[in-house]
């Protein structure tokens, strides 16, 4: 007798976690008596590790689940032994970033079957990932993006208003919703003063995620993220500026710098960033909560770390700075120490080697 169909069962149902599928192999043959009674040790095993499982597993519905964020969301959620599922139209994100344990869902968060879907699904949590990300793209049409953002975003939040979710997690944005801020680092309790479209548009609906939490009780937790980057970010719908600068190192290409570098950012590495998204489930904290390093990076440091990474000079072009662009930002981190037991992990160099590595294989 052993816990073999157990364990196999684990797989059936997409548990990856290897903790748990050790103690299915093991409690059934450390169990008392005979050939008779360990089969029978071993049934009401199973009834109980079987339950013990599904309380275990909860049902999550992963938005923007193919994209750079989501998708590494997504695997990590699977790993700790979740039922996932991704919705995406593939606009932005990508087939092949999809985890093949999850169910796939390839809808607009604009589709008006959503609701429905999720009254039948009976998710126990939403991530809010999906959106419009290009500032640029927000400005040469705020109508879209107003759309996309703040239409489909309550979309989501009707979907989870009638299905009865316990908890929606919403990836918002730092630098973007508070603009040129006097105080530096930023704290959530700065005045937000966005610059764009996109910044506005990920306010309000930070502001209806408030809404329906006080008039239909709706549970949620907003992350402001500072600049993140990793794995996954590619040159197109998600570039930051580490994904352009290194994708260009990697294929040998001229990158442009724009001002002269002393402009600084607060970026944050994608797996630092899933860290949040997961403690955010499991802590009761509504409002919003900055998710950054809390260090400020000029884009020379930045230069440096890729071309260490690299061992090899990055081919640079000057330009005059752009209108309208920040000189600093940078956020503060210290509500999440506080409220999510969270801090960043991986270094700033590390992370970029980490990332050059991913890029050049590709």
């Amino acid at each position: 007798m052993s816990g073999a169909p157990l364990a196999g069962a684990c797989n059936c149902i997409g548990i990856r976690n290897w903790r748990i599928k050790r103690l299915c192999f093991l409690v059934p043959n450390l169990l008392p008596g005979g050939f008779l009674l360990k089969g029978l040790w071993v049934v009401i095993w199973h009834f109980f590790a079987f339950a013990l499982l599904f309380s275990y597993m909860s049902k999550i519905l992963v938005t923007g689940g193919a994209g750079f964020i989501g998708s590494t969301l997504v695997d990590k959620l699977i790993d700790q032994g979740h039922a996932v599922t991704v919705l995406d139209s593939l606009i932005s994100g990508r087939r092949d970033y999809l985890n093949q344990a999850a169910d796939f869902w390839e809808l607009d968060i604009l589709d008006e079957s959503l609701s429905a879907r999720c009254q039948e699904a009976k998710f126990d949590f939403i991530y809010h990932l999906a959106a419009q990300i290009e500032v640029s793209k927000s400005v040469a049409d705020p109508v879209f993006d107003n759309r996309v953002n703040v239409i489909g975003g309550l979309n989501i939040l009707e979907a989870a208003r009638t299905s009865g979710v316990k908890k929606v997690i919403f990836a918002s944005t730092g630098g973007a919703i508070y603009g040129d801020s006097e105080e530096i680092p930023t704290s959530e309790y700065a005045p937000t003063y966005p610059l764009s479209p996109y910044g506005i548009n990920k306010l309000a609906l930070e502001k209806y995620l408030n809404y329906y939490s006080q008039v239909y009780g709706l549970n949620y937790t907003v992350l402001r993220f500072a600049n993140v980057y990793g794995p996954r970010q590619y040159k197109g719908g998600e570039a930051g500026v580490i994904a352009i600068f290194t994708e260009a190192m990697a294929h040998d290409k001229t990158c442009i710098l724009y001002g002269d570098g002393k402009q600084t950012r607060d970026f944050v590495y994608v797996d630092d960033v899933v860290a949040a998204l997961i403690a955010a489930k499991e802590i009761d904290c509504r409002g919003e909560i900055n998710i950054s390093t809390g260090e400020e990076v000029d884009l020379w440091r930045m230069i440096t770390a890729i071309e260490e990474s690299a061992g090899k000079k990055l081919k640079l072009e000057l330009a005059p700075a752009k209108l309208g662009e920040q000189r600093r930002s940078v956020l503060s981190n210290r509500r999440a120490l506080e409220t999510l037991n969270w801090r960043p992990q991986v270094s700033f160099e590390d992370g970029v080697r980490r990332t050059y590595q991913w890029v050049s294989q590709q």
